[in-house]
């Protein structure tokens, strides 16, 4: 490593130090700081390590926390961006964090799809994860097939890099890469209760694809009846999902029984995904199985928090897709709850709102709600939308500031909460709750 890398490396690491002894710490300072003091740091961090490039639009903080847990148990040096910051700074941050790296080290990093381009060809990635691709941010990255534009060009620069790609996915299957590929997915039917599928275009022909059978949104096994475009043939699979319940799942792969401690079907794609990458690196299933098990929840991802003696289930959104799989997680919640929905538009949320009216609120109008709270700088939207679908304004709480909402999950009637919030909205309330001393 050279001086200057030395120097910045140093830097980085003594901003981290004091961050964390004198704050709250935070993800991408230390890494800003080295990247100004040596713009190439990042390539001389990683040139020891096995890196694993996680990236897609949903589901990619759970998908690494699981792959970097399910890692861990074969080889002793894995490290991660477990914070989820996964742009360029957060990324070299991962690396100040981690020990003297030694033979057979690997690197588990989930990057935004817009960062991909910056960070590639010096990661020199040995396999990329596929998660998903949904409309999201379409102000930022405009339609879903130049998201993938993404993933594909940072692929070619790499031809030597792998990919496991989500193969329920049809975009997944529609450009020819240099790089060796292998597909996972659901091989099995399941009554999710969604009923929101998307129409899906063949990315050959363009005729409307058919489903054998969908899991949500345009996933599941898809054919062309025009061209004869189809799925690609699974090398992972969901062979059966046996419960489905508000804190956890339970389901097949390939054949073997595993239980997970974060419910929803989008969530057992993020455990296939992990698991494909765990058995891609030789690890055992009993491993994997351990691993699932002592999964923590990651922060704002179904995430439980106690105050004022409410249990509050946390979960951020970000685009259709994912918030109508957050609210079947919600539908099956069985005792009565209180509904918090918190809007953010700040550029890491997505600035354009049109995106709630894709949103199937209307699916909780049975639900046992005996109180909604609204709250965040677009609360007068996020309201609206909630009578729209059928909620009386006058039993709608727009409390607005965090304040005014932290006061009414206070005096909240139910025991139970759940909360909906977009990503700015989320580390807001985090902050207020860790400063209140209920997050610690």
């Amino acid at each position: 490593m050279s001086l200057k890398s030395t120097i910045a490396k140093n830097a980085g690491k003594i901003t981290r130090y004091l961050l964390t002894k004198f704050t709250n710490g935070g993800s991408s300072l230390p890494g800003k700081i080295a990247l100004s003091i040596d713009k190439n740091l990042l390539r001389n961090l990683a040139k020891n390590y096995d890196v694993i490039v996680i990236t897609g639009t949903n589901g990619k903080t759970l998908t690494t926390t699981l792959t970097t847990n399910v890692l861990s148990k074969k080889y002793k040096n894995v490290i991660t961006n477990r914070t989820g910051s996964n742009m360029k700074q957060g990324i070299v941050g991962a690396f100040l964090n981690a020990p003297r790296s030694t033979k057979g080290a690997i690197a588990v990093l989930e990057v935004d799809e817009g960062s991909l381009k910056n960070v590639v060809s010096e990661l020199q990635p040995k396999l990329f994860v596929h998660t998903n691709i949904f409309s999201d941010q379409l102000d930022r990255y405009g339609t879903t097939e130049k998201i993938y534009d993404l993933l594909a060009d940072a692929a070619r620069e790499v031809p030597e890099a792998a990919i496991i790609a989500n193969g329920d996915l049809p975009l997944f299957n529609s450009q020819t890469l240099p790089n060796a590929q292998k597909f996972f997915g659901f091989d099995t039917d399941i009554e999710s209760g969604d009923k929101t599928k998307e129409d899906a275009q063949c990315p050959k022909c363009s005729h409307t694809l058919e489903y054998h059978h969908y899991t949500y949104a345009n996933l599941g096994d898809y054919y062309c009846p025009s061209c004869g475009f189809k799925r690609p043939e699974l090398d992972y699979k969901v062979t059966s999902v046996q419960e489905l319940n508000v804190t956890h799942s339970t389901f097949q792969l390939d054949n073997d029984t595993y239980t997970l401690h974060n419910a929803g079907i989008y969530n057992i794609y993020n455990a296939l995904a992990a698991y494909s990458a765990g058995r891609f690196f030789d690890v055992s299933p009993p491993d994997i199985k351990d691993a699932f098990l002592t999964n923590e929840r990651v922060f704002g991802r179904q995430e439980v928090i106690i105050a004022y003696d409410k249990k509050i289930i946390l979960n951020v959104v970000k685009n259709p897709v994912g918030l109508n799989q957050v609210l079947n997680l919600v539908k099956l919640e069985k005792e009565p709850f209180t509904l918090v929905a918190l809007l953010n538009n700040r550029p890491a949320d997505g600035v354009d709102l049109k995106w709630l009216e894709d949103t199937n609120f209307e699916s909780l109008a049975d639900l046992d709600i005996e109180k909604i709270i609204t709250g965040g700088i677009a609360v007068d939207a996020m309201t609206d939308r909630l009578v729209t679908a059928g909620f009386e304004r006058e039993n709608i709480d727009a409390a607005g500031s965090l304040e005014s909402v932290i006061k009414s999950i206070e005096n909240a009637p139910t025991t139970q909460i759940h909360m909906l919030a977009t990503y700015t909205a989320m580390l807001e309330i985090r902050k207020a709750l860790i400063e209140k001393g209920h997050i610690k």
